[in-house]
């Protein structure tokens, strides 16, 4: 189907050797001449131009009126003379004139319609190049806004640990260190949010991305990392790039927390659909929640953080122990989360 229409997309051909167009025109009269002679045996009676329709229309549709109109003249005065009672002369009758008039009208609607045909096709050829021209120029600046946007969110983190440095505070020390953490990957999850064409990630990709920049960063090489995600699920950016954090926030948990006197573990992500919900899951074999840990009503920043996303998504965020050992952190988004306005598009 492709060929086909880069064949279409080239006719008329020969337009800047228009003698060459010509000359063929006059060769495929002649053809149908010869055709319509040898021939002349076969046909019954009235019916002279039976050679010279064809030679009409494949002349028009490979090189245009010009040459089209030069066939159906030659072919039209071929066929006067040689298969028009009475023969080898231009008499002309009244019969004559009708079988004239019905030719010329013939080709005549016949050259009509592949001209208009043509131009038609070629004003979709000049449209299709357009489009294609401004869907490139539109994917050139969408991947330069995001690199952008990216950047610009990563500058500011850090200026913030630039910043950071100066301040003797240890409490605000450790609140601008954990800020310009945090800017700076909500940057690379934006980088990472959409492809080159524009088109949204899906989170299989999209996390195994991230999961592999927060591996990359680990000071732990022993700590492995793994991820387990379905194929094919979207989430629209408002609720992605909190889901993206609230993982990358329960691995750093793990790193800090789970794996603080331990040099060899494993920390997996997984992510599903459940029902009509999706699920993520961080899971460690690391130490373990202290005794009595109540995530409701933790004072730490990182988990503030969580419950505040999960609450902008409108999910629901818990934090337990792991059997035999470990860390589990779950998070679930209903079904009013897939159908609302931040919905998940799981086609």
């Amino acid at each position: 189907m492709r060929i086909k229409r880069r064949v279409l997309e080239q006719l008329p051909l020969l337009q800047e050797r228009q003698a060459l167009a010509y000359g063929t025109a006059l060769l495929l009269s002649a053809l149908a001449w010869w055709i319509r002679w040898e021939l002349d045996y076969a046909f019954p009676p009235g019916f002279p131009y039976l050679t010279f329709f064809p030679a009409v229309i494949i002349t028009s549709f490979l090189f245009g009126r010009g040459p089209g109109t030069l066939s159906a003249v030659i072919c039209g005065f071929l066929a006067w003379y040689f298969f028009i009672p009475p023969i080898y002369s231009f008499d002309f009758t009244g019969r004559t004139l009708v079988a004239l008039s019905f030719y010329a009208g013939v080709v005549a609607v016949d050259i009509g319609l592949i001209h208009a045909m043509q131009r038609a096709n070629q004003r979709s050829s000049r449209l299709a190049a357009e489009q294609q021209r401004l869907a490139q120029r539109t994917e050139l600046l969408f991947s330069e806004l995001q690199h952008r946007v990216s950047n610009n969110i990563q500058m500011v983190g850090a200026m913030l640990s630039l910043q950071q440095r100066q301040v003797i505070d240890p409490t605000a020390r450790l609140v601008l260190a954990d800020a310009s953490t945090k800017l700076q990957l909500i940057g690379r999850i934006q980088r990472q949010l959409y492809s080159t064409a524009g088109e949204q990630v899906p989170l299989d990709v999209f996390l195994r991305d991230l999961m592999a920049d927060l591996s990359a960063a680990d000071s732990k090489p022993g700590i492995v990392h793994q991820i387990h995600a379905e194929p094919g699920i979207l989430l629209a950016p408002d609720a992605a790039i909190p889901l993206a954090l609230i993982m990358a926030e329960g691995i750093a948990n793990a790193m800090e927390h789970g794996f603080a006197n331990q040099e060899v573990g494993v920390i997996v992500v997984s992510l599903a659909r459940q029902g009509e919900a999706i699920e993520l899951c961080v899971l460690d074999d690391g130490a373990g929640l202290p005794p009595n840990f109540d995530l409701s009503q933790s004072e730490s920043l990182g988990l503030k953080v969580l419950r505040s996303l999960a609450r902008q998504m409108g999910a629901q965020i818990s934090i337990g122990k792991r059997f035999p050992a470990g860390t589990v952190l779950r998070l679930i988004l209903r079904d009013n989360i897939q159908k609302g306005q931040r919905g998940i598009d799981a086609t």
